[in-house]
């Protein structure tokens, strides 16, 4: 039965043979001392009033644990492209003011002036530099609609009797502080948030064995010190149980 519900295209319940076959989850490397100690000693002291470095931080700290040798294998698509478009700004700069420098200043405008609407890099009466033209447009449609708030693509293949193919995706975010009760006098602090999706499937995609989503809220004070210190330990338990929750279908 469980497989014809795979094959439905529906998730089965946690008590069928895949889930409870399932493979490893990022709990289980915690009691890699060592390896944690490791991730400890990576992590800065940040400024704990700084929302963005707050975030920054459990982002890094994120992708470290994750991409655990045990774990998931990360997909760097997103960094590929924006290194591509960045990349392409600069031989198009290059290759405008190369050719402008050893054409005739007539017979050249043409492609220069291409080169100017694709690229621009002049600066403005204030001093600040112009934004890039086509290149900067690409890149910030790229980042609103594709990437988003994506930190984190894995993926991760095991063997059980067929191939099995997991994909993790992970957004973040950083929520204001939320209203209180009355009796709790603790000043307010922003959040970390992450939203989980995961899929498991065999047969290249064609045998859905489990998918879920979840999302997770913790204030930021709770994550790190005085100091402007992570607290690793607490971080990747919370993290850590997210995923599982997911992978065991018990997402909340």
């Amino acid at each position: 039965m469980a497989r014809k519900s795979a094959s439905n295209g529906s998730a089965p319940s946690p008590s069928s043979p895949e889930l409870s076959a399932r493979p490893l989850g990022p709990l289980s490397v915690l009691a890699d001392k060592e390896k944690l100690k490791q991730r400890e000693e990576d992590v800065t002291k940040i400024n704990n009033m700084n929302a963005s470095d707050l975030k920054n931080a459990c982002d890094d700290a994120l992708k470290r644990f994750l991409s655990h040798p045990e774990l998931f294998r990360p997909n760097f698509i997103h960094t590929d492209v924006r290194l591509a478009l960045g990349w392409s700004s600069v031989f198009v700069a290059f290759g405008t003011g190369l050719y402008g420098w050893k054409i005739d200043f007539e017979k050249s405008k043409p492609v220069v002036w291409a080169g100017v609407i694709l690229y621009v890099r002049t600066s403005r009466s204030d001093g600040v530099p112009s934004p890039y033209v086509i290149l900067s447009l690409v890149q910030t449609l790229y980042a609103y609609f594709i990437e988003r708030d994506i930190v984190f693509l894995g993926k991760r293949k095991t063997f059980d009797k067929r191939i099995v193919t997991e994909r993790i995706t992970i957004t973040s975010q950083t929520v204001p502080h939320l209203p209180k009760p009355s009796t709790d006098k603790s000043p307010p602090c922003p959040s970390y948030n992450f939203t989980i999706s995961y899929l498991r499937s065999a047969s290249s995609g064609k045998s859905l064995l489990a998918k879920g989503k979840a999302s997770k809220t913790r204030p930021y004070n709770e994550l790190f010190d005085e100091d402007g210190l992570l607290d690793v330990s607490i971080f990747e338990t919370w993290v850590g149980q997210a995923v599982e929750d997911v992978m065991d279908g018990e997402a909340k």
